[in-house]
Parts: structure tokens; C-alpha cells; sequence
């Protein structure tokens, strides 16, 4: 049976970005295709812990394709059955809620599925 081909979805808890690359990397390594998604502010902003352009970096050599950075990118995920299942890491709680009420003013990945 073929695998499921994972859409890995980051928001901005960036202080665990590298524990969900490493996440990442052990699904890579299991032979899941990833398809990356970031959100915006997590594909743009420079922190403490670390620069974006590094992380986008990591996430392309991980998974060998550049992430989706915009909600227009993210559209066409469920519509035309691009992902099988969806990993969000981190999720911060203000993504968890948006998730749970079906808001979806500035991240856009889990209405597309619908």
C-alpha cells in the first residue's frame, strides 16, 4: 500500500520549529512524501530563534520542495486532493482555535480540506 502523502503545516511557535523539522525529517525518513506548508509569518519573520530564510532552507532540504508560503497557495489542497492528511507543528492555540471555530482570516489550510 502506497503511503499517505503528508501536508506539514507550520505556524508561528517558533521557539519549537526545530523539534517539528526534526518531526519532519523522521517522516521524511520513513518514506512519507511531506508537502510543506507555512503560514506567512512563519515563512517571513526573523526571531531569536533563528532567521526565516534558514528555516524555509531546512524545510526545502527536508522535504525537497518549497513550502507553501500564502493562503492562495493553500487553496487548491482539498479540491484537488493534494494532501492525504495534514500535520499542523506547531499549532499554536491561537491556530487551534481558528481550526475549531472554522475561522479563517489569515490561514487558510483547514477550510481548503473541508
Amino acid at each position: 500500500m502506497e503511503k499517505p502523502v503528508l501536508g506539514f503545516a507550520m505556524c508561528g511557535s517558533f521557539c519549537t520549529f526545530d523539534r517539528a523539522l526534526q518531526q519532519m525529517l523522521a517522516l521524511r525518513k520513513l518514506g512519507y512524501e511531506i508537502l510543506p506548508i507555512m503560514s506567512e509569518t512563519a515563512a517571513n519573520t526573523d526571531t531569536r530563534f533563528g532567521r526565516a530564510s534558514d528555516f524555509l532552507w531546512k524545510v526545502e532540504d527536508i522535504t525537497s520542495r518549497a513550502p507553501i508560503r500564502t493562503i492562495t497557495g493553500t487553496e487548491p489542497l482539498g479540491p484537488q486532493k493534494m494532501i492525504d492528511l495534514l500535520v499542523v507543528a506547531p499549532c499554536t492555540g491561537n491556530t487551534l482555535g481558528k481550526l475549531a471555530n472554522g475561522i479563517t482570516d489569515t490561514w487558510r489550510c483547514a477550510s481548503s480540506l473541508q
